[in-house]
């Protein structure tokens, strides 16, 4: 499996996202650009400028029309995909982390980090069809918990918003109310922060990572713990197959933790679990730093990862992936 390499980006990668049809992929960095690829060849499409300071995450809406990026210069902006114009800045009292569409691409998920006086909040935001009609104003703001909320998607039918962050606590909360719903166990849970969270193709079930190690798989519904993935680096970054039952964890020590012998080659690598058993089924190895980004086409036969290391690497699987058997 030969990866594509891909070097658009000046400093470590943060998140990667591809638009619903898996020809688009949409990564984004602490470079202040976020930047949109091919995703079968990894041909640089264009770079989204406006921003100026690091940005934490993006989504795309359904028809690829619509790019959101939060950022940590106090923004959450909306763009136009294809032309790169910037349509609409939602302004903020302190940076901007996680950012979701909803289903329909009607509202947006966006929360703010703890800042001065200020503790974490969920925003929702109304999203118009026609950009010139877009305001500012916030539908719910919810005050969220103590630290950062380093996520937050949206459940099913955009009833209720998940979050999870700094706690290492995952929350449901109402969208329409603001009401916390449910909240993960103490003991079950994660014993550390919560650093990515990632929604299953169908929306039943979601997986989180976490500096404690390990990846956590929950339902959706009722919060229950399903599974748990060890590992033995923290997890900055998880994915989900869509075609399989395969999940796939990546993290490694922050760079200043490193000593020099952790830096050969492949030491940061992709691992790949098996949803149900649990087992460890395979690696993929290559970035120079530790991976702070994952993401797998929607048709599964392909999947990228972004590093500490500036890269993304796009790696289209082989034959044989198709027929692991454990």
């Amino acid at each position: 499996m030969r990866p594509i390499l891909m070097k658009g980006h000046e400093r470590p990668l943060t998140f990667l996202k591809y638009n619903r049809d898996g020809d688009l992929l949409f990564s984004c960095a602490k470079d202040h650009n976020p930047t949109v690829w091919f995703a079968d060849n990894g041909e640089r499409l264009g770079t989204y400028r406006g921003h100026n300071g690091a940005v934490w995450c993006c989504d795309v809406s359904r028809d690829s029309m619509c790019l959101i990026t939060g950022s940590a210069d106090q923004t959450a902006k909306l763009w136009n995909v294809q032309t790169g114009a910037q349509l609409f800045s939602f302004n903020f009292d302190s940076p901007a982390r996680a950012v979701d569409f909803s289903v329909g691409d009607k509202l947006a998920v966006i929360t703010t980090d703890p800042f001065m006086e200020l503790s974490s909040a969920i925003h929702v935001k109304r999203i118009a069809t026609d950009p010139a009609e877009q305001t500012g104003e916030s539908v719910l703001v919810i005050k969220g918990p103590q630290g950062r909320i380093n996520r937050a998607v949206w459940g099913p039918l955009n009833k209720t918003i998940i979050s999870g962050g700094e706690d290492a606590v995952v929350r449901i909360w109402d969208s329409e109310t603001g009401k916390l719903l449910k909240e993960s166990d103490k003991e079950a849970g994660h014993k550390k922060t919560i650093t990515s969270l990632m929604k299953s193709a169908d929306g039943s079930h979601f997986l989180t990572g976490s500096l404690d190690r390990s990846a956590k798989l929950w339902d959706t519904r009722s919060l229950t713990l399903i599974k748990t993935y060890v590992t033995e680096r923290p997890v900055n970054a998880v994915a989900m197959s869509p075609l399989l039952d395969h999940v796939v964890i990546g993290g490694g020590q922050d760079a200043s933790h490193v000593t020099t012998t952790d830096h050969r080659a492949g030491k940061f690598e992709a691992k790949f679990f098996e949803k149900i058993l649990q087992e460890e089924i395979g690696g993929v190895k290559g970035h120079f730093g530790p991976i702070n980004a994952l993401a797998f086409n929607p048709d599964g036969r392909s999947f990228s990862s972004g590093g500490e290391d500036g890269y993304v690497r796009l790696h289209h699987f082989d034959t044989e992936y198709f027929n692991i058997k454990i």
